[in-house]
């Protein structure tokens, strides 16, 4: 369930060599990375069951959508399976949902056409609750295999209410990645217990030692 995460503007190739070794050595289900990445982790995962994912209109959103389409086609062109696209955040706030409805789908089918996956990260923080309803409706009109609740760059990461609030609006048609200041076991079983399906933290061996710890 996790996605062992990197997405730091200073990540060096070692850091994302131990992400890579980390997420192998303790199954996790992907590693996420900037597209600069990509192509290295795809080396280093290989001979794995770990998928590559790449993050693209990140942190902002705010990219063309044109951008948005050639950043998962390269992603997608140099191995990565899953793709975190960051929603238009300023149109959904200006009610431009057709803008946001465009863009996420012209993503997905470049996504789905090569069998990946995509996950639409709606910036939770920024969003009324009526926004975050729209937009996780906007998200599974357009094909979106996911919801996330958040970049972690923009302030405000995943809570509680924000990831039950996801589900119910999104019922079992998709799934819901809860996303920033998840740090331990007791985050994630949070997360879990609200309804997320995917974890995406840098703190991925902190938070299974701790759930190990505490199930012994």
């Amino acid at each position: 369930m996790i996605d062992h995460t990197n997405l730091r503007p200073e990540a060096t190739r070692e850091q994302i060599i131990r992400l890579c070794d980390e997420a192998r050595d303790f199954s996790f289900g992907s590693v996420m990375v900037n597209a600069g990445y990509v192509k290295l982790a795809c080396t280093k995962l290989k001979r794995s069951e770990v998928m590559v994912g790449a993050v693209i209109g990140f942190p902002l959103g705010s990219t063309l959508t044109s951008v948005k389409e050639y950043e998962a086609k390269e992603a997608l062109r140099m191995g990565a399976t899953e793709i975190d696209m960051v929603m238009n955040i300023g149109a959904l706030k200006s009610g431009d949902h057709k803008l946001v409805l465009a863009d996420i789908r012209r993503v997905v089918l470049v996504v789905h056409r090569k069998k990946a996956m995509l996950k639409v990260i709606l910036e939770t923080g920024l969003l009324s609750e009526d926004e975050k309803i729209t937009a996780c409706k906007l998200a599974v009109k357009a094909g979106a295999d996911f919801v996330k609740t958040s970049t972690g760059f923009l302030g405000g990461g995943a809570t509680v209410e924000d990831v039950a609030l996801m589900r119910r609006t999104v019922g079992l048609k998709i799934g819901v990645k809860a996303s920033g200041g998840i740090r331990s076991a007791e985050d994630a079983r949070r997360m879990i217990d609200a309804g997320a399906n995917r974890l995406g933290t840098s703190s991925g061996v902190a938070i299974v030692r701790d759930w190990e710890a505490q199930s012994s």
